[in-house]
C-alpha cells in the first residue's frame, strides 16, 4: 500500500481467543492506514449482516482478526467485525487489508 495513503493511526489489540476469565488480546500495536468513517452493511464471520461504522485499509501484514479491539484517532474504541485481504494479484492496484469495524 503506498505510504501516501497511510493517513491515519489506530491502535489494534489483536484478539487471541477466549479464556475462563474472558477474551484474551495481544499487545497493542499502532497501525497506519486509511480510515473511512461511513456506515454500511457487511457480513461477519458467521455470515450475518451487521452494521459497520468504519473501514480501515491497512498494509497486508497488519494483524487484526475478528473481535480485535481498535482505538480510532478520535479516541473512540471499537471492535473488528472482519478483516478481508485485498490482493491485486500483480495488478497495479494497492494491496491491503480491509478491516471492517463496528
Amino acid at each position: 500500500m503506498p505510504r501516501f495513503l497511510l493517513r491515519h493511526t489506530v491502535v489494534v489489540e489483536p484478539f487471541l481467543g477466549n479464556s475462563s476469565t474472558g477474551p484474551l488480546y495481544g499487545p497493542a500495536a499502532e497501525v497506519r492506514g486509511l480510515l473511512e468513517q461511513q456506515t454500511r452493511l457487511v457480513r461477519n464471520a458467521a455470515g450475518e449482516q451487521v452494521t459497520s461504522s468504519s473501514t480501515l485499509r491497512a498494509p497486508l501484514e497488519t494483524v487484526a482478526p475478528a473481535k480485535s479491539r481498535v482505538q480510532l484517532p478520535d479516541g473512540r474504541k471499537t471492535t473488528v467485525i472482519a478483516a478481508v485481504r485485498q490482493d491485486g494479484g500483480g495488478l497495479p492496484v494497492p494491496n491491503h487489508l480491509e478491516v471492517q469495524l463496528l
